[in-house]
Formats: structure tokens, sequence, C-alpha cells
């Protein structure tokens, strides 16, 4: 069978593999199978994402569904808002860590998590086959504006954390958002926590000047001589969508995903023993030690972050990770969350 979704959404070469036309197609089949009901829709920091998300949104709105239109903002900041505020769905625009040429497409159920993989044949079903049902001319659906998100957001992670302990620490931040839309929210969070925040690469610029959109650690040798400059307690590198987050040490030590989630698995895994962790089968064997030292159960799945946010779901486990610097906290929600 032909697919379009892969292992995280719709992508491709914007204005070759990714047009608006087909982006206009793809989501006339996504409205279909929502039925006419309230998505709401957001994009980051690319050069093509507004023009594709408008044209998402119409699409959306020619099968009757009411469309609420977020704006720029993280990834996991549009998921939290599909949940808070009751929608049915969500659609991103956003092509995560790809190169400046790339953009795509997610679609998200009502819990802000990506929908299943059977959800996903479902849509392309409806797209292959040209079962689309557009809507009566008096019954297409409304565009309308939803503001706010991102300090709805905020305020939703602080309530997760000891805010006046880490307020007396005063830490000492700094900030790579890579020009990608983390700069919206990671910051903001930060100064509220009581850090003192220094930026880099944080004006929003979709052609991704000052480093790839990727936060391997080849490219972030900057975020490293900067934290030691500054004498700064940590830094946290994001990829353009800040759904992934990648630390630095107090030294100017690059440490890659595994290593920081053991630590949070750690100390999650001494608060509440017994638990169960969800990881990818791509995440080191550090994952499963860290696991059977503080009394806790791993459970593996197939590598992309749609299939830990199904599993954390279906177990209801509290906390999953990935090697890639992804982290999900399920009391907050069950997704890839850099803040």
């Amino acid at each position: 069978m032909r697919r379009l979704f892969g292992t995280n959404g719709i992508r491709g070469v914007v204005n070759k593999t990714l047009t608006p036309q087909f982006a206009l197609k793809i989501a006339e089949a996504i409205g279909t199978f929502f039925n006419g009901k309230e998505i709401l829709l957001g994009y980051d920091g690319r050069t093509s994402s507004p023009a594709l998300a408008f044209a998402v949104a119409s699409g959306l709105a020619s099968t009757g569904c009411t469309v609420y239109l977020a704006g720029m903002a993280p990834t996991p900041t549009i998921q939290y808002a599909v949940k808070k505020h009751g929608f049915d769905g969500g659609v991103i625009i956003t092509a995560s860590h790809n190169p400046p040429e790339y953009n795509g497409i997610k679609v998200l159920g009502n819990d802000g998590v990506e929908i299943s993989r059977r959800q996903e044949i479902e849509i392309e079903e409806i797209f292959f086959e040209e079962k689309q049902k557009r809507a009566e001319w008096n019954k297409i659906g409304e565009i309308r504006r939803l503001l706010g998100i991102i300090e709805e957001y905020i305020e939703a992670i602080k309530t997760h954390v000891n805010v006046e302990e880490i307020k007396k620490r005063s830490f000492r931040v700094v900030v790579d958002p890579g020009n990608g839309v983390g700069a919206l929210a990671a910051p903001q969070l930060l100064r509220e926590l009581g850090c003192k925040v220094f930026t880099i690469n944080a004006n929003i610029d979709g052609t991704f000047p000052s480093r790839p959109s990727e936060p391997k650690p080849e490219n972030l040798s900057d975020l490293a001589a900067v934290v030691k400059a500054v004498n700064a307690d940590f830094g946290v590198a994001y990829d353009g969508d800040a759904d992934r987050a990648i630390f630095v040490d107090e030294n100017g030590t690059i440490h890659w995903g595994d290593r920081t989630f053991a630590l949070i698995e750690k100390e999650f895994l001494k608060q509440n023993p017994r638990e169960t962790i969800v990881t990818p089968v791509s995440s080191s064997s550090l994952v499963k030690d860290i696991a059977e030292a503080y009394n806790g159960e791993v459970v593996w799945t197939k590598v992309g972050s749609v299939d830990v946010s199904h599993k954390m779901k279906e177990i209801n486990a509290k906390l999953g990770g990935e090697e890639n610097g992804g982290v999900f906290y399920g009391p907050h929600q069950p997704v890839r969350d850099g803040a």
C-alpha cells in the first residue's frame, strides 16, 4: 500500500514533494477523518510554514471543520493546547530537525498525542481513494484564532516542579533554540523559575543560519563555548520544533540524550519505585541498567515517538525517553517535550 505518513507525520521538500496543493488535499482527507469537528492548527518557524498552514486551514474548513489558528509555537505547546481546550484534534506544520527546505504535517488526536498508525492509514485511504467529503457552501467551517497558548503551557509545566526550590538555586543557563520556536517558551520558562538566562541563536529564522536544526554534538560547539565563558551551570539546545533537548554541563561537555535521560530516569525511579519506563529499541542499555538498579521496569517499543506515546497511554506509564533527547512525562503529557 502507498504511504504518506512516516515515523513522525508527513514530510517532504517544499514545492517539490510537499506543495500547497498537496497540503490542501491532505487537509481535506484529515478534515473528512475528523468529520467536521474542531481542530487546532499551529506551525513552526520555517519559511514555508505560514503558507502551508493557510492551505491546510482552507482544506480543513472545506470539509466543515472549525479551525482554530494558534500561530507559531513549539510542537509540545500546540499538543498541550489541544488537550487543555478540548479540541477534537490538531494539525502541526513542522519538519522538526530536518534541513530548511523540508516541511511536514503532523496530525493529533483529542489528547494532543499524534494519531495512531491505524488512523494514519485511514487518512491515507481517504486521500488515495478520493473519498474527501466537502461541505455545502453554507456549512464550510469557520477559521478562528486562539491566543495565549504559550503562557498556558509555561504555567502548566511549572505545576510539575518545585518552583521555589529552583528559584533558590539561581541557576545560570544558556539556551540555544537553533533559530527555532524553542525561543518562544524555554527562555521565558527559565526566567520565571528564577534562572539567569543567556541565549544564542534565539532569533527565529527558518533558514537556520546559525547551526543545523538537529542538535547533534558536532553542531553545538558554540553553545559549549558560551556555557564555559559565562560560567553557566548548564546549557540546553533544541531542535527546530522544540520537542527534544540536548544538554551541556558546566564544563562544556555535550551529553547525548541517553545519558541525560538516564539521570531523569534515576531521579524518577527513586521517587516512584517499580514504575515502568517506555523507550524505543534504539535506546542504549543504560536505560535498562538504571531501571534494574532502581527497581523499575523497561518496556521497549518500535522506533518513533508515536510508538512511545501510544505505549505509554496503553499501559499508563508516567515516563518515556529516547536517545535523541526526547523525554515524555505522562503527568504533563505523554509526548516529547523539550521544556
